[in-house]
């Protein structure tokens, strides 16, 4: 049993800020805190993205606290570019991440602590940032007849690229950026591409500014408030309209349809259309949090949600959630590394130990 003072789990955007922020409030690694992350290297997230998505597609990528990200080459896979940034990052702080480390289970110890039970070990600490994050939650809706069909199935956590679809009928699912940039990278291969969404998508034009970001988060942030499962930030900002969805609007490949009402074992079918064949059902229908390992604590609300304030599970102050809801997105991440550090070193000198 090893004893620290906070436990970070995850290494990713929210993991490395919070570990960034809690060295600049005088923890020291390894002595006061440890980070555990379950990746086999550096880049959150980022290292297991499909090689087609490179760095110049990506959509607001915001620099770790203290360390810019400069002279990336927009054509470099993301997942490289943002590897080696985490890679560097972690090595000019000295975060000294553990990995890869699975943490199973959080449980109430003695004397007010936490035991945080892993792949290498127990570790004691008085309080806990979760940074864990969502790719390890792919979610995958669930309709009739989904057992009978005869194509293949996988979701965007599994999608390494176009190429694979060459000469298959695809149907993509879901109404998010994935989503348009699978339909827009697989039609030049694939036979044909349909997409359908359960709500006709929002494409906003303009610049998102600071007032709009705020609204949105506001938005997200009220349900976590509530104890509602979060919805992901960019579902309620809406989809970019750029020339690429411009394009793809123009031709046909992102023209959407309404949510079928069943699974064939050779496609999809409407109540009040006819079938689509399809050989393949990609589903970029997003992700939930990854947060089983918080269950012995009894954090979830009837809602099905953690109650957060600010960065602070409300039933437990010592538990932080940082990259959770309202902090899902990079620059949030950041900020909320930041505000989990202050508050635990807040907390942590209200509760310090008497001397006898």
């Amino acid at each position: 049993m090893r004893e620290v003072e906070v436990v970070v789990i995850g290494a990713g955007q929210a993991g490395l800020a919070a570990a960034y922020h809690l060295r600049r409030t005088g923890f020291e690694p390894e002595r006061d805190f440890v980070v555990l992350d379950h990746s086999p290297g550096p880049g959150g997230a980022w290292q297991f993205r499909w090689p087609s998505l490179t760095y110049g597609k990506v959509h607001g990528m915001h620099a770790l606290p203290g360390m810019e990200l400069t002279g990336a080459d927009p054509a470099r896979p993301s997942a490289e570019v943002v590897g080696e940034y985490f890679a560097a990052y972690e090595s000019a702080f000295e975060l000294r991440v553990r990995r890869p480390v699975d943490v199973r289970a959080v449980r109430e110890g003695t004397g007010e602590r936490l035991f945080v039970e892993t792949s290498a070990g127990t570790w004691s600490t008085r309080t806990l940032i979760n940074a864990t994050g969502t790719w390890d939650r792919p979610f995958w809706p669930r309709y009739p007849g989904q057992e009978t069909f005869r194509g293949r199935q996988l979701h965007t956590a599994r999608y390494a690229g176009p190429e694979e679809f060459a000469g298959r009928r695809v149907l993509v699912v879901g109404g998010g950026a994935s989503a348009t940039q699978h339909l827009l990278e697989i039609a030049p291969y694939a036979a044909a591409t349909t997409w359908v969404t359960r709500r006709p998508p929002v494409f906003r034009e303009g610049p998102f500014d600071e007032d709009a970001g705020r609204a949105a988060v506001a938005l997200v942030e009220e349900r976590v408030r509530q104890g509602l499962p979060p919805k992901s930030v960019v579902s309620v900002t809406g989809l970019p309209l750029n020339d690429a969805i411009r394009a793809g609007l123009d031709s046909g490949v992102l023209n959407r349809r309404p949510m079928f009402d069943r699974i064939t074992p050779d496609g999809v079918a409407w109540r009040d259309g006819p079938n689509v064949a399809v050989d393949v059902i990609l589903w970029a229908t997003g992700f939930r949090a990854a947060v089983d390992h918080l269950r012995p604590l009894r954090l979830r609300e009837a809602g099905g949600g953690i109650r957060v304030e600010g960065t602070r599970a409300v039933l437990d102050p010592r538990i932080h959630l940082v990259g959770y809801g309202p902090s899902a997105s990079t620059i949030g991440a950041n900020r909320a590394g930041r505000a989990a550090a202050r508050d635990i070193r807040r907390l942590l000198a209200e509760r310090a130990p008497v001397a006898a």
